[in-house]
C-alpha cells in the first residue's frame, strides 16, 4: 500500500499515511476552503488500510487550530478507524494539545467519548 504525504500549508495539516512504517499522523491547522476536497484523498486511503489494518494502529493528531468544517471531518477520520477495533486489531488515538489549549484539549476529550476507540492525551508544550 502507497503512503500517502501531504505537506504542511499555511491553512493546511501535515498528513502523513504510512503503513510500512506504521506513521499515522495529522500535524499543524486545519482550515481548508475546500474541506471535503482536501480530505477526500485520506479518507480514500484510510477506507483501504481498514480493509488490511497493522496488529497496532497508534494514530497522531496534533492540531493548533480546527475550523467546524474540519472537526467534522476529523470525526468521519475516526468514526473509518473505529472499524479497525472491530477487527479485534490494536487502534489508539494519541491527541496532542498545547498545554494552555484548553479548546483543543476538550475538543479531543469529546471525540474520545463518541468514538469507541482508546485515546491518549498528550500536553505539550510549543518550540
Amino acid at each position: 500500500m502507497e503512503p500517502l504525504f501531504i505537506k504542511e500549508a499555511e491553512d493546511t495539516p501535515k498528513i502523513i499515511l504510512n503503513k510500512q512504517e506504521n506513521n499515522f499522523e495529522i500535524t499543524g491547522k486545519s482550515l481548508p476552503e475546500e474541506v471535503i476536497r482536501f480530505y477526500a484523498p485520506v479518507l480514500n486511503w484510510l477506507d483501504r488500510y481498514v480493509a488490511s489494518p497493522n496488529d497496532k494502529t497508534i494514530f497522531k493528531i496534533k492540531l493548533e487550530y480546527v475550523n467546524s468544517a474540519s472537526q467534522m471531518t476529523i470525526h468521519e477520520i475516526l468514526s473509518v478507524l473505529e472499524r479497525i477495533k472491530d477487527q479485534d486489531k490494536d487502534i489508539e488515538v494519541e491527541w496532542y494539545f498545547m498545554e494552555d489549549d484548553d479548546e483543543m484539549r476538550e475538543s479531543g476529550e469529546e471525540y474520545s467519548e463518541i468514538i469507541n476507540i482508546p485515546f491518549k492525551f498528550i500536553g505539550y508544550v510549543p518550540d
